[in-house]
């Protein structure tokens, strides 16, 4: 009761803590915008934070997986990296912005 009204007691469940990291503050800004009822109703029911950090441990990993796959399959090697420092960098950079891609198109933006 305040000032002779009943005002509802109307608070979101209380989630925990959790460290967003890139691909967790991405797959958010992408609910936020683009499927406005999904992220209402993981707010309101206060699992947005675990699933945001499993769509974080899940991209991390895959990600990882991925540049390994991707090494292997165009021969970027340790030898590689202990011959020719400046190439191996670019290789794997090359190769790591191709898997973060791949996993945001099909991880965080679907």
């Amino acid at each position: 009761m305040q000032e002779g009204f009943q005002i509802p007691n109307l608070l979101l469940p209380q989630e925990t803590e959790v460290h967003l990291g890139k691909y967790a503050e991405l797959r958010r800004q992408y609910l936020i915008k683009h499927r406005r009822v999904l992220y209402i109703n993981l707010k309101t029911s206060g699992k947005l934070a675990e699933h945001l950090a499993e769509i974080e441990e899940s991209a991390r990993r895959m990600v990882e997986q991925t540049v390994q796959q991707m090494a292997q399959t165009e021969g970027v090697t340790e030898e590689l990296k202990a011959t020719d420092p400046v190439r191996w960098t670019g290789l794997m950079n090359n190769l790591r912005h191709s898997a973060e891609e791949l996993i945001l198109n099909d991880l965080i933006y679907s």
